[in-house]
């Protein structure tokens, strides 16, 4: 009997995990919800990635980690990639947005702006709230997902989400 996909809630399940602690985010251009099904596990589009955030995640399926740095949509891991699992690299590399999280400095009232300092679209802004607390704003018409504001943030508060709607998307 083989197996053409992977569920990866179910193995993390009998690992004691009920759910990540984000979901995997696969390369861009790359339809996230039939990836475990037509990814070959090769680490091709993980050679080629010279920023170096395409790694092996869980069951060794390609996975994005920004916490080494940020997507720069070169397009070098779909080149790569000998199976069908990239889409056309001139339209949207997915459907995703930075989002801030409670552990947020400003949201504790400590003066930071480093995920808008690394922002270079400026989808990133901070508003002042009542009690004088800066709350973080996410542009998501400006924000394309690259993940540059996630490894400068000092408290891992900034995450990359997912959006249902264009099939790139979880």
């Amino acid at each position: 009997m083989t197996c053409d996909t992977v569920d990866i809630r179910r193995r993390n399940l009998l690992r004691g995990r009920a759910r990540p602690s984000w979901p995997s985010i696969r390369p861009p251009w790359s339809d996230q919800n039939s990836f475990t099904s037509l990814c070959i596990r090769c680490g091709k589009c993980g050679e080629a990635c010279p920023e170096g955030i395409v790694g092996a995640g869980d069951g060794g399926f390609p996975e994005i980690d920004f916490l080494k740095g940020e997507c720069t949509f070169c397009g070098d891991c779909a080149a790569a990639c000998p199976a069908p699992v990239f889409g056309d690299t001139a339209g949207n590399p997915w459907n995703a947005v930075a989002a801030a999280g409670a552990s947020c400095l400003s949201a504790q009232g400590i003066t930071c702006r480093s995920c808008q300092d690394s922002c270079d679209q400026s989808a990133i802004r901070f508003a002042l709230a009542p009690g004088g607390i800066a709350r973080v704003l996410v542009d998501g018409q400006a924000c394309t997902g690259c993940g540059a504001c996630v490894s400068t943030c000092p408290v891992g508060a900034i995450t990359i989400q997912l959006h249902a709607g264009d099939g790139h998307a979880a």
